[in-house]
């Protein structure tokens, strides 16, 4: 159950006033963008925290995520545990649009997940 929560949490796109969204193909950038900020999903209680250690930490509906990550061919790789279940690793396109930063599994070919930058 509670993977299912969380891959709808994390599936939800920001939908059509999101639409300019550019792709951040740079891990310079990208850190640039995260560094020091918390990441909030739109619509469900999850908040990550992308570290420039390659770190990932933070809660998703109740339970503790952590994990790695790396930057790789342009792309955002990570590997996550959520509440002691895994999440597999996965390099997802990175874009932005003002305050919204969206992951798109597969390299951009799945679904994609929106966050506010705070």
């Amino acid at each position: 159950m509670k993977t299912l929560v969380l891959s709808l949490g994390l599936s939800l796109t920001a939908g059509a006033a999101f639409a300019n969204y550019v792709p951040v193909t740079d891990e310079a950038a990208f850190l640039q963008l995260v560094d020091g900020r918390e990441l909030r999903h739109r619509f469900y209680p999850i908040t990550l925290n992308v570290l420039d250690n390659g770190q990932v930490v933070g809660r998703a509906v109740g339970w503790d995520v952590e994990g790695t990550w790396s930057w790789q061919d342009g792309y955002f790789c990570r590997e996550l545990v959520w509440g002691g279940d895994p999440i597999p690793y996965n390099c997802q396109l990175v874009e932005i649009n003002n305050d919204v930063i969206r992951f798109t599994v597969d390299q951009g070919a799945g679904q994609a997940a929106a966050f506010r930058l705070r």
